[in-house]
């Protein structure tokens, strides 16, 4: 069963290039509420706790570093369909595939550095979304 909620977090690429007002606008241009949100900076931990489903990846400790280099965006987004809309939105990992007018199209550099991160499922997205928000920053 499809949720109404997604999570993402703009990286810390798009928060020091200035890409925060673009991308937030991009998201409410696509009909997505914004339920939390908040800026942030995740410890090298923290960073290694989120992304532990990667940790026997050979990119992982390189996410870990770029992801606990600098402030984040973290955010629940409230839509109908929403993870599956936001990946549609944000467009593929490696911004040289991914379709004009998405957001890793317009915002990022490379595959380390791909702007923003979005659920890739529903339960990901409550498990991701309770990892950066209490209860009562949810509305």
């Amino acid at each position: 069963m499809a949720t109404n909620r997604t999570f993402t977090m703009l990286k810390p690429d798009s928060v020091e290039k200035g890409h925060i007002g673009a991308i937030l606008e991009k998201i409410n241009a696509a009909g997505f509420r914004i339920a939390a949100m908040k800026m942030t900076q995740m410890t090298v931990a923290d960073a290694k706790a989120f992304y532990a489903v990667h940790s026997e990846r050979p990119f992982y400790g390189e996410l870990v570093e770029f992801m606990s280099s600098g402030p984040i965006v973290a955010a629940i987004l409230e839509k109908n369909n929403a993870v599956e809309d936001f990946r549609v939105l944000i467009g593929a990992t490696n911004p040289a595939d991914a379709a004009e007018g998405t957001i890793r199209k317009l915002y990022a550099s490379s595959m380390g550095e791909n702007a923003v991160h979005g659920s890739d499922s529903d339960e990901n997205a409550a498990i991701e979304g309770a990892f950066h928000f209490s209860g009562r920053e949810i509305f």
